[in-house]
């Protein structure tokens, strides 16, 4: 299994989300985007309450068919009310290696959550909430037993399928990546924090958050799906989209991190 969540190092790093995967194909997508070098697979686990106007996605039986397709890392960005600590034991017996709690619903168990997922389970934790959390609700746990902050951009779900990402970007996006990362670095966690950026994201504004702090990417749109419908395996249609991100994600991330994964001094 390659460990790779928590690892900082200079090039930024893709979680290739799997929100525009085509189910029917799941294990051949998988396999492709691990070929072609992305470093982990990020699942967004929903209950039906937590986005009440959308099905639950995700499901269990996602996560077993993931992990029978590939060696890498999973992540399960839990987007539940208040899950408990048996989803976080079947979660651990399906293969995920990072759970990712929601800051909005976990109220005061989110401490106990991270302590009992690190401690009892032997997994990776992180925490998320959506863009419209204040920046300094993550402040309390950036401490050294969490492995990654995540912040996601607003989106407008029920607007239909197309080419693009449902995510919009605004720029205040910017200022509070900039914000979370002078936390991490101010609690001397640079080096073995992640910072990711959750939707929206393509190879246009990348260097924009390369530059605040963001230290891995999670991409769905860009990779798995074009203006003609989402991509077909065995067409090279995703290796070319992971080789284009993966280009241009290294070279900014040389012009604004140092070898040792640390933000340049401006």
């Amino acid at each position: 299994m390659k460990d790779t969540i928590g690892k900082v190092n200079q090039k930024a790093k893709i979680a290739a989300g799997l929100f525009w995967a085509d189910y029917s194909v799941l294990g051949a997508q998988v396999k492709e985007l691990e070929q072609a070098g992305v470093d982990w697979f990020h699942v967004e686990v929903r209950d039906g309450k937590y986005m009440d106007f959308g099905m639950p996605r995700g499901g269990f039986d996602i996560l077993e068919g993931l992990r029978k397709s590939t060696e890498l890392e999973i992540e399960a960005q839990l987007q539940m009310v208040r899950p408990s600590f048996d989803v976080f034991k079947q979660l651990a017996d399906l293969g995920v290696n990072l759970i990712s709690l929601p800051i909005e619903t976990m109220g005061e168990m989110m401490i106990q959550a991270i302590t009992y997922i690190k401690d009892e389970l032997g997994l990776k934790v992180g925490v998320w909430a959506w863009q419209g959390t204040p920046v300094n609700a993550f402040e309390q746990y950036i401490v050294p037993y969490v492995d990654i902050i995540e912040y996601e951009s607003r989106a407008h779900f029920w607007v239909k399928e197309s080419g693009k990402s449902p995510h919009d970007t605004d720029p205040i996006m910017y200022a509070n990546i900039s914000n979370m990362h002078n936390m991490i670095s101010a609690a001397g966690l640079e080096d073995r924090m992640e910072l990711m950026v959750d939707g929206g994201l393509n190879t246009d504004n990348l260097a924009g958050f390369i530059k605040a702090g963001m230290t891995v990417g999670e991409f769905s749109s860009p990779l798995l799906k074009g203006p003609s419908g989402k991509f077909v395996p065995g067409t090279g249609q995703i290796n070319a989209a992971v080789h284009k991100l993966r280009a241009e994600l290294d070279k900014t991330s040389e012009i604004y991190r140092t070898p040792g994964g640390l933000l340049k001094k401006n």
